[in-house]
């Protein structure tokens, strides 16, 4: 277990330094749990156990799920289901005896009218998505009295119940306020991750350069803060329900970075866990260079914009042009060091490395984003000709920004400029809680149906 003090306070690390014996920490999470009840939160989506590829992927997660006694309560958040796929994950989760289980259904009446409940009051955004299904799943948890909550996907191939164990531990058992996976990211002999390591940690470093170059300490605490986790972008993660209470979720791919950065400011202790001894695998996004409201490019931009509107509202950054130039050359020279480093590492494990690949991800995907999201936040109006302006001023980019990219760019332009200014985002379940007093009561009445 290691320690770092940043300005945030205490962060504590829990590495596997051993083979670990599952029942010692379900006989610890067991103990604590009739003290601190905690429930865990499912989001999926029906193609996750419908499809013939995804059931195995599925019903393995539900084998495991079986074995943690210490459980609550296991809410399994619906999305996109018809009323014959909502009965056949309520068959899967009764064949594998699964007990106490919630199936939240958000396309059925029941769930689908408390949606339009709080999007009336201005709680939710109006999409949905990922972030509103596990804001509604948290509500319910709160209504049910749980002292901890965990978020699980429903898209992990390599899960095992002690994962789940190893997650929950921190805030069950020694009452962190939150903690969060780490894990490696390898598939078919390749690093993945790629978000993270090509677009996340050398952005977070650029930002570090310019503020310690500028001596910025205010900046500073939040970039530090970030850098210490080893796997910022992880879905997996557990709060205490004061902290949670007290939590806004984002809508869009930035959800991990909105999260962490909430914890940031509303948490008094924090813990990262080891996930998993082996290597780590669940659902891989695409490269979308010709649609940046797809895949990876989208996933990269909302980070982006997420993580600079923080910095704008939060910590008082000024931006312009000139920073986000400067910020451009930095992370460029930063991702040149990262592909080497992570072309040895891959040679050291007898990995397959495509080092041309990583760079081209890195230098014409990934900096596009961030010379778009900087272009937004920095301009008045958008226009064929600013792009044009852009992918003559940086030849690197040439290929994503005309490749169809620009086009894509400008169908979307409106709503990313809300994604910049103003992240998706829902409101605190203390704020709902404020605003509608009888909500919980109206939620409970729901799980009933």
């Amino acid at each position: 277990m290691r320690e770092i003090t940043r300005n945030f306070g205490l962060v504590t690390t829990f590495r596997i330094l051993v083979d670990q014996d599952r029942r010692h920490l379900a006989a610890m999470l067991n103990q604590h749990a009739r003290m601190n009840p905690p429930v865990l939160i499912v989001p999926l989506l029906a193609s996750e156990y419908t499809l013939p590829e995804n059931q195995p992927v599925f019903n393995n997660i539900l084998s495991h799920l079986s074995r943690a006694e210490y459980l609550d309560h296991i809410i399994f958040g619906l999305d996109q289901a018809c009323a014959s796929e909502m009965q056949l994950l309520r068959d899967l989760i009764a064949r594998h005896r699964i007990n106490k289980a919630i199936i939240q259904w958000n396309d059925g009446p029941v769930f689908g009218n408390i949606y339009r409940m709080l999007s009336d009051a201005g709680m939710v955004p109006a999409e949905s998505g990922k972030g509103k299904n596990i804001f509604l799943g948290i509500g319910i948890a709160l209504a049910l009295q749980a002292k901890a909550v965990g978020i699980l996907d429903a898209d992990i191939r390599s899960f095992d119940c002690i994962q789940l164990d190893r997650l929950l531990y921190p805030v069950v058992v020694h009452n962190y306020d939150f903690s969060k996976a780490f894990y490696t990211r390898i598939s078919n002999r390749r690093l993945y991750g790629r978000v993270k390591r090509l677009l996340m940690d050398p952005l977070l470093l650029a930002l570090k350069t310019k503020f310690i170059e500028s001596k910025d300490k205010k900046m500073l605490g939040l970039i530090d803060f970030l850098l210490q986790f080893d796997y910022q972008l992880s879905g997996e993660v557990a709060f205490r329900s004061d902290l949670l209470k007290k939590m806004r979720f984002a809508t869009n791919w930035g959800a991990e970075i909105f999260t962490l950065i909430e914890v940031y400011r509303k948490a008094s202790s924090a813990a990262q866990v080891d996930f998993s001894i082996e290597p780590f695998d669940h659902k891989h996004q695409t490269v979308s260079e010709d649609d940046l409201s797809k895949g990876l490019t989208r996933m990269a931009v909302d980070i982006v914009t997420t993580l600079m509107n923080a910095l704008v509202q939060g910590e008082g950054l000024d931006l312009s042009e000139a920073f986000f130039r400067d910020l451009l050359t930095i992370y460029m020279g930063v991702t040149d060091k990262l592909t080497k480093m992570y072309s040895d590492e891959s040679m050291f494990n007898d990995l397959d490395y495509d080092w041309d690949d990583e760079e081209y991800l890195a230098r014409n995907v990934f900096g596009a984003c961030i010379l778009h999201a900087g272009d937004i936040l920095t301009a008045q109006t958008t226009d064929t000709d600013r792009l044009l302006r852009l992918a003559n001023s940086y030849p690197q980019f040439k290929p994503c920004l005309e490749a169809g990219l620009a086009k894509a760019i400008l169908s979307v332009e409106l709503e990313l400029k809300r994604s910049v200014f103003e992240t998706p985002h829902t409101a605190s379940w203390e704020r709902v809680c404020h605003k509608m007093p009888e909500i919980n009561d109206v939620l409970i009445e729901a799980i009933r149906v």
